[in-house]
């Protein structure tokens, strides 16, 4: 019985975290799937909402600024502005530029902001981060708390969810593809491209800052290494490919696919041998050791030859992008 229960409470975290992941992964299709952004600085503004809630909400401390306990949805609004103001900032310099100088661009901004939170110990308590972040329901008994979240994250996923349908459904949606697709088109059809890529960029900001305040609170505790651009965007570019680009369902299956898979292929790493030899004595030969310290290692290479396979197989993603028409309904 407590087997089952340990094994409940494992399925209940990882529903959680994908759904976390989800939130992740549609702020990233707002940008790429919509807009055509590349947005390699995702761990920043992931970053910028969980700090701003956790100051928000946690108890007067004197190892870093805030403690002014205020409650759960006053953290989560305040981060997705703050996340807002500062990506509308960002976009007013980098959104002129293109492809993979975008990329560059936001992947600086985001380490800028890693290295300040990492090394301004007065205001963020540095590596040792932010503790006792409170999280709802945790006054509940076990496994209710847990459950309660759970349902938390998936609400919010699903209402961000028909959002972006709606949104996607919509003449400004389509603009959004047309900008995408062939800006010189979109500019010559009298639209504002650089006005509807602020939007694109600001809107997929704010839900990873949305999906950050909501981490810090599951975890109750956030540092600069829950930043890393590993987990925090190549992981969920990952999620993205795989599931389908410019797809919201694609992008939420891509997360929890993927979550289940790296949270997996930690199980396997962990029950890897200290290392692989042949033969005893003189004539054993050590073909790979260190097995254990390498774990880190393999994973991602697990992870980058599965996303290999998924492309081959998958080049458009799992659920490839479905357009709206005029005379039929997108189901």
């Amino acid at each position: 019985m407590d087997a089952f229960y340990g094994y409940g409470l494992y399925v209940i975290s990882l529903l959680t975290m994908g759904g976390l992941y989800a939130l992740l992964t549609l702020g990233l299709n707002v940008q790429w799937g919509f807009a055509g952004l590349f947005n390699a600085g995702i761990a920043g503004f992931f970053g910028i909402g969980a700090y701003v809630s956790a100051f928000l909400t946690t108890a007067p401390s004197m190892r870093h600024i805030g403690g002014f306990e205020m409650p759960y949805v006053v953290g989560i609004v305040a981060a997705m502005a703050v996340a807002g103001i500062i990506a509308y900032l960002v976009g007013k310099v980098c959104l002129r530029l293109r492809s993979d100088y975008l990329a560059i661009a936001t992947i600086g901004i985001a380490e800028i902001f890693r290295l300040i939170v990492n090394n301004e110990i007065d205001l963020t308590n540095g590596a040792r981060g932010v503790s006792e972040i409170p999280k709802p329901f945790e006054n509940l008994a076990e496994p209710w708390n847990q459950l309660a979240f759970l349902a938390m994250v998936l609400i919010t996923m699903a209402v961000i969810y028909v959002l972006l349908e709606v949104a996607r459904k919509s003449p400004w949606g389509r603009v959004m593809t047309a900008v995408r697709d062939n800006e010189t088109a979109a500019k010559a059809a009298g639209k504002n491209i650089e006005t509807f890529r602020m939007e694109g960029f600001v809107i997929g900001c704010m839900i990873m800052a949305l999906s950050g305040a909501m981490m810090s609170q599951y975890l109750k505790f956030f540092n600069p290494a829950a930043i890393d651009p590993l987990t925090a965007t190549f992981l969920v570019w990952v999620m993205l490919v795989v599931g389908g680009s410019a797809n919201n369902r694609g992008a939420i299956l891509g997360a929890f696919l993927m979550w289940t898979i790296w949270s997996a292929t930690e199980l396997l790493t962990t029950r890897l041998p200290a290392e692989i030899a042949f033969g005893s004595g003189e004539d054993r030969f050590v073909l790979l050791g260190d097995l254990a310290i390498r774990t880190s290692y393999v994973r991602i290479f697990l992870i980058g030859l599965l996303l290999q396979i998924f492309i081959q197989k998958y080049p458009q993603g799992i659920l490839r992008e479905r357009r709206p028409s005029f005379g039929r309904v997108d189901k």
